[in-house]
């Protein structure tokens, strides 16, 4: 033996007297390793002879690093994991497991979502890129790099915040510590001190880029001196290096001393996915680093230290071996999803009535006939309905830039954070994507937090967050999770504000199967529609109009609430159907009284939401006129009228007696100067002219 190989040994045998290990934990943490090898080899070979398709990222070569990092949590402490990910589904979901057969089932589980079948942890929706086990503290991998730090982070401060002792492990690649939400998490994570410890596994190439020609930092920990947290550089190819490491740092953030960053230096053993012929690389490279494979050279070390025998390291073997022919076993036998899955899990199931329906309708009436006296601002009924859902649940929570003393848009949430404190309306960094992603963690983890982005043109900045996690994880994760979450926001024209401060981008977020998109026009609807949301067990998305903050209007002292796709018909009428939203509203009712006094009796239709739409209304106003006017602040080109006008030429076209016409804002980006501004978006006139076109 030489030099190198007992120094080796000396540091493993240090390694498990430090940290008290038992056979039976080493032997487990061997198992392990070999288990989730043989899983990434096996896949290998199924996508060689094309038996299984799509991206598959394979985790073999890292083992080291998954196992050793969940060998130092607690049951249940959470984790949020990556594209590459296998590994840290196998190592948490097998910890977790109490039996024998409780761990074949958690592997052959993973097999089947990794080939797309009923029988996986997702039902085959989320496949490779997607395995969760969101019950048991995995909440789920995903496609985007670095996607999952934020909601890491979200997961964190839900923990904080239900003043538990719980840790949240996120693993991410070398590669997405060079993107904004890596960035933006950590300060965030360092500012609030939150339990969750960041696991770089560094294995040397973000697809084909090798880490010095991504960073001028040769140490990846050594960015975490910039968010005054610790950061260490760690072994990746030693489970136990890394535990030890992630264990200092998991006590740390469970005794409320907030985050820190281990990088863990490893290396992949296939490319980047299948079709990666590793051109980037050496062979002598790669030789190198497998010199150091992690279960060939632990499973080693412990016979050499009289830990293990050889024998039994060759009964592990053959037990991995029977596991793997078990899972694809299941696997095989597992059904394709059924079709009727197709459409399922993109919401949670609605918790609206009939009778908050029924109450909704009765309480138009009321308003209609002049019977609720009490008249309160926009901006008002937008504060009502958050402090009374945080009276009504201590789960609702409040975070955004300037929420706090300043009250975020208009003032709405300036008395809660004097009423709730600082805990539930909390201020934070202006960073977009991760207030975003922050939402979706702790909706995940059981908070229901309203998060504030003060202009619907900001928004994009969140969309990966909001979309791609927050929108998506329930079908991805085959309705395994929920993410009861509100965005909200303020948009539209009419302040000279110019371009990036004025704009209708609901489209943008109607695009996304699993969002609900929420517009109200008055007070009353948007009390009560917030108040819905809140409650709601889905990400929606909640856009005010920055010109209705003062405008007043009738609103009930009783609790009530909204439902989603329940349009209003804000004004009767046979002639022709205006539908709008939004402050579109009050210019469609001013151009109805034009219209009114020319003999023509207009049906004004407020939608209110536009995910879930309310077409039935619509297509019943359109069979007793049989004319359409749609009126919209958005672009015309892409605005969500066009949508509705799409279903009423599918579903109502033989009831229309004159061609539909829409009312939009010019293409243009929102000009500054107000008489510019004015000609860019709608008005009362350019509505009546439309109304007088299709009547002609």
């Amino acid at each position: 033996m030489d030099t190198q190989d007992v120094r080796a040994l000396e540091e493993l045998s240090a390694l498990i007297e430090e940290q008290e290990l038992t056979k039976e934990e080493l032997v487990k943490y061997l198992r392990q390793m070999m288990e989730i090898r043989a899983f990434e080899d096996n896949i290998a070979e199924l996508l060689g002879r094309a038996v299984l398709k799509g991206a598959s990222h394979l985790y073999a070569g890292e083992e080291a690093v998954a196992v050793g990092a969940i060998g130092a949590l607690r049951d249940d402490d959470l984790i949020t994991s990556t594209h590459r990910g296998h590994g840290h589904a196998h190592a948490h979901g097998d910890s977790a497991a109490k039996t024998d057969s409780d761990k074949q089932l958690h592997y052959s589980r993973m097999m089947a979502e990794v080939l797309g079948k009923s029988g996986g942890y997702c039902k085959g929706k989320g496949g490779s890129m997607h395995i969760a086990d969101v019950e048991h503290g995995n909440l789920g991998a995903t496609g985007i790099v670095g996607g999952n730090i934020p909601v890491a982070v979200g997961a964190a401060l839900a923990q904080k915040l239900q003043g538990n002792d719980r840790v949240v492990l996120c693993f991410f690649g070398d590669g997405a510590s060079n993107t904004g939400n890596f960035h933006e998490s950590l300060n965030m994570a360092s500012l609030w001190d939150l339990p969750v410890v960041f696991v770089v596994e560094n294995n040397q190439y973000a697809m084909s880029v090798p880490w010095k020609k991504a960073s001028k930092v040769q140490k990846i920990s050594e960015r975490a001196k910039a968010y005054g947290i610790p950061g260490e550089t760690v072994d990746g190819m030693n489970p136990l290096t890394v535990r030890s490491a992630v264990s200092k740092a998991v006590a740390r953030a469970r005794h409320g001393e907030g985050p820190s960053l281990i990088e863990c230096e490893t290396y992949r053993w296939y490319g980047h996915s299948h079709s990666d012929p590793r051109a980037y690389r050496t062979r002598a490279e790669e030789a190198e680093w497998k010199k150091r494979d992690a279960p060939e050279t632990f499973a080693k070390g412990l016979v050499a230290l009289g830990l293990l025998k050889e024998a039994e390291v060759e009964g592990l073997e053959g037990s991995v071996q029977a596991k793997l022919d078990a899972a694809m076993d299941y696997s095989n036998k597992s059904a394709e999803p059924d079709k009727a899955e197709l459409t399922t899990d993109v919401f949670a199931h609605s918790k609206f009535t009939q009778q908050d329906k029924t109450n909704d309708e009765a309480w138009r009436e009321k308003i209609r006939k002049g019977e609720v006296k009490r008249e309160i601002s926009y901006a008002q009924a937008l504060s009502e309905a958050m402090r009374e859902e945080m009276l009504r649940d201590d789960k609702v929570f409040i975070l955004g830039e300037d929420v706090g003393l300043y009250g975020g848009a208009y003032g709405a949430t300036r008395g809660l954070f004097d009423e709730f404190g600082e805990n539930r309306v909390i201020d934070t960094p202006i960073s977009e994507a991760t207030i975003g992603g922050a939402a979706v963690g702790a909706a995940m983890a059981g908070m229901r937090p309203v998060a504030e982005i003060m202009y619907v043109d900001f928004t994009p900045l969140a969309m990966d967050q909001v979309a791609n996690q927050g929108a998506k994880n329930r079908y991805m994760f085959g309705g395994k999770t929920s993410v009861p979450m509100v965005v909200r926001s303020e948009g539209g024209a009419g302040r000279a504000i110019a371009a990036h401060h004025s704009q209708s981008l609901e489209s943008l977020w109607t695009h996304f199967p699993g969002i609900y998109v929420v517009m109200p026009s008055t007070p009353y609807d948007a009390k009560g529609l917030l108040k819905a949301a809140i409650r709601d067990d889905n990400p929606v998305m909640f856009i005010e109009h920055k010109m209705l903050y003062k405008e007043k209007g009738p609103v009930p002292e009783e609790d009530y609430i909204i439902p989603f796709g329940v349009a209003d018909i804000k004004r009767p009428g046979k002639d022709l159907t205006i539908v709008t939203y939004s402050r579109m509203v009050l210019r469609a009712l001013e151009a109805a009284e034009i219209l009114a006094r020319e003999g023509i009796d207009a049906e004004v239709i407020d939608l209110r939401t536009l995910a879930p739409l309310d077409i039935d209304t619509v297509i019943t106003s359109i069979k007793k006129t049989g004319r359409f006017v749609g009126v919209t602040e958005a672009y015309e080109n892409t605005s969500f009228i066009n949508e509705v006008m799409a279903q009423i030429n599918e579903l109502a076209f033989d009831w229309l007696d004159a061609p539909m016409v829409r009312v939009a804002s010019a293409n243009v980006p929102v000009p500054r100067a107000e008489v510019l501004e004015d000609l860019a978006i709608p008005n009362t006139n350019r509505i009546v002219e439309a109304c007088r076109k299709v009547v002609a």
